[in-house]
């Protein structure tokens, strides 16, 4: 598994990551037909950043038949936490607090996501 120390995935490598976890394996005209559901991209495009996330460590790629088949090298949850510290650290100064009162004041929540987050608060407290 690549090391997210050294990788940061940009923008797009992690719309391809998104595709790639929720499906497992896929072709490049698999991750490119998702892709395109949500934005302009050509193909040749997704084609060169999923063979630039190969090198980078990001990807594997089973080459063994004629259409390759690629899947994540790195794991969804590792990834989400790595970018997520950077995200409090850059943006909030370290504070997870500030993260929190931020989202959850611009962003509506539903009530069972409300739910799960007193469950998390109520588990932290007894800890």
């Amino acid at each position: 598994m690549a090391n997210l120390k050294y990788i940061k995935p940009t923008e797009s490598e992690l719309e391809i990551l998104q595709v790639l976890w929720s499906k497992g394996l896929a072709t490049v005209r698999e991750v490119h037909e998702e892709l395109s559901k949500t934005k302009e991209a050509g193909y040749t495009t997704t084609l060169k950043l999923m063979q630039i996330m190969n090198e980078k460590g990001l990807v594997k790629r089973d080459d063994s038949m004629r259409t390759h088949v690629y899947q994540s090298a790195v794991n969804k949850e590792k990834t989400q936490k790595h970018l997520l510290n950077k995200v409090i650290d850059a943006l909030f100064g370290g504070s997870s607090t500030q993260l929190v009162i931020q989202a959850l004041g611009e962003h509506k929540a539903s009530q069972e996501e409300l739910e799960k987050i007193q469950q998390l608060l109520n588990s932290l407290k007894t800890k």
